[in-house]
């Protein structure tokens, strides 16, 4: 599942009500927390997550982070590797939904995700969420203080429809587009692909073993919106001695249709390719001719109709009550109480068809 936190996929912590020894950001960061002992700076002991100081008075600490995809939650990870004699004790999850970029102030109408729960020291700990709806910030609170390295909250992406009007990325991993099988990942993931932000470096892409049969590695996309692929882009930058040798891309749903025939690469450079044919798609093959590695993939396109029609149901469905009444706010209040207390609808509402 998709880590909706993930500063890969632009995630921020954007308040926290303390963080003395460690930085709030670490709570995010996609690489494995790490720890070297008896390093210290003009804090103490550095730790590579997010660590507040000794509290005094009574209360609690907490961060709050924007998901860099909405969502709706499935798990929550409390990892709290390395804090030892520096753990919380407790934590509980919480989570709303707001357009925009609201300031931890303005957020409001929190729910619980995870009720407050013991935590160990040095140990993940793995939550199963039940909730329905579609949340774009989550708030981790700690009782009464102490350290956490990383917060992972795994969960299905849910698009704002609003946002699909015109081409788009429609194999991005923010619309929920995923690596579904890959014939290897030995150096790094092909997930990586879909990241919205450059690689740094090649670890940050999908890069394979060195292939000693014949043949070629691959790798199938399942598209977070099916449509009408146009434009490929393929970034095969800080990939020099290892860039493939070419690629090809072809529809696996449906099958059979050739996107782009097999084409030479060029090391250490970001290609675009326009893409053959007119047939809306759902899943993709990308074949690396022989092996190697690659930074990023994007499939511009236009979603389909229905795709946009059940992207907008999902949506409007999902969303938690206050932020359904905050879409709809140009609507009388009658009308908002019925939209949101007829639902699930399985057809669009004029009211909600017309937003943009």
């Amino acid at each position: 599942m998709t880590d909706l936190a993930s500063a890969a996929l632009r995630g921020t912590v954007i308040a926290a009500n303390d963080d003395f020894f460690a930085a709030k950001e670490n709570l995010i960061e996609p690489a494995a927390p790490t720890h070297a002992a008896h390093t210290f700076d003009g804090h103490g002991q550095v730790y590579d997550g997010w660590e507040t100081r000794r509290r005094r008075t009574p209360g609690e600490d907490w961060a709050v982070v924007r998901l860099g995809a909405p969502g709706v939650v499935r798990t929550v990870v409390v990892d709290t590797a390395y804090f030892v004699g520096n753990y919380p004790p407790r934590c509980a999850v919480d989570a709303t939904a707001a357009d925009g970029y609201p300031t931890v102030d303005e957020l409001t109408d929190w729910v619980p995700l995870v009720a407050e729960t013991p935590l160990g020291g040095d140990a993940v700990h793995e939550f199963p969420v039940t909730d329905p709806h579609r949340y774009t910030h989550v708030r981790l609170r700690i009782r009464p203080d102490g350290g956490v390295a990383r917060l992972r909250v795994h969960g299905d992406p849910v698009p704002d429809p609003r946002d699909l009007a015109g081409p788009v990325d429609l194999v991005a991993a923010a619309l929920g587009g995923r690596a579904v099988a890959a014939s290897d990942g030995f150096f790094a993931p092909p997930d990586n692909l879909l990241l919205p932000d450059p690689g740094r470096t090649m670890g940050d892409g999908w890069e394979t073993a060195r292939r000693r049969t014949p043949g070629n590695e691959w790798v199938e996309l399942a598209l977070g919106v099916p449509g009408v692929p146009r434009v490929a882009e393929v970034d095969a930058r800080r990939f020099l001695g290892n860039a493939p040798g070419g690629i090809r891309l072809t529809a696996t749903d449906p099958a059979g249709v050739t996107l782009l025939a097999e084409t030479r690469l060029q090391p250490d450079t970001y290609h675009r390719f326009r893409l053959a044919g007119d047939r809306a798609v759902r899943r993709v093959r990308l074949d690396i001719l022989p092996d190697g590695g690659l930074g990023r993939l994007r499939l511009y396109g236009t979603p389909t109709a229905d795709a946009r029609t059940a992207a907008t149901l999902r949506w409007w469905n999902a969303l938690p009550a206050a932020h359904a009444d905050a879409v709809l706010a140009h609507h009388p209040a009658d009308v908002r109480q019925r939209l949101r207390a007829t639902r699930p609808h399985s057809v669009v509402p004029p009211e909600v068809a017309a937003l943009r």
